[in-house]
């Protein structure tokens, strides 16, 4: 498997069959609802955060294989990282799908998440990808809904 595409289209259908992180935390510190009124996707993210870390993280809901596969994975990336990385990673992640970050910029933080930056090419796909990140964005600023604009 040579082409990043292939690899990426695997990855997106893998983690939108089995989704990682699925569910919701009865007893969460934070909470936010993401909803993407172009496609309909819904997103309803819960975490624990404590001593500066998030310490769990799930999500449930309904959306697209690149909702929930956006979801999966970053799920799995800010786990156990303090909450200043999170949003390091949210803004990283959200400026690759945007296709805002300078030709060449590295994103050391988001690692195998780079598989995304091909959704800049897909600008009906890019508030898909962005959804999760903007909810958890929302979720750490104590926000009670996220917007993907």
């Amino acid at each position: 498997m040579s082409d990043p595409r292939e690899l990426y289209q695997q990855v997106i259908l893998e983690h939108n069959k089995k989704p990682r992180n699925f569910g919701k935390l009865e007893a969460c510190t934070h909470h936010a609802e993401g909803h993407n009124p172009l496609c309909g996707d819904q997103l309803d993210l819960t975490l624990v955060i404590e001593d500066g870390l998030v310490q769990e993280i799930k999500f449930q809901g309904s959306g697209c294989a690149i909702d929930v596969a956006s979801a999966s994975l970053m799920t799995g990336a800010v786990k156990g990282r303090p909450v200043a990385e999170a949003e390091a990673m949210a803004e990283q992640f959200r400026g690759m799908v945007r296709g805002e970050l300078e030709p060449g910029a590295q994103t050391p933080l988001l690692g195998k998440l780079t598989l995304f930056s091909g959704v800049k090419d897909l600008p009906s796909r890019v508030k898909c990808a962005v959804l999760p990140w903007a909810t958890l964005h929302a979720a750490l600023k104590g926000e009670a809904e996220a917007s993907t604009e």
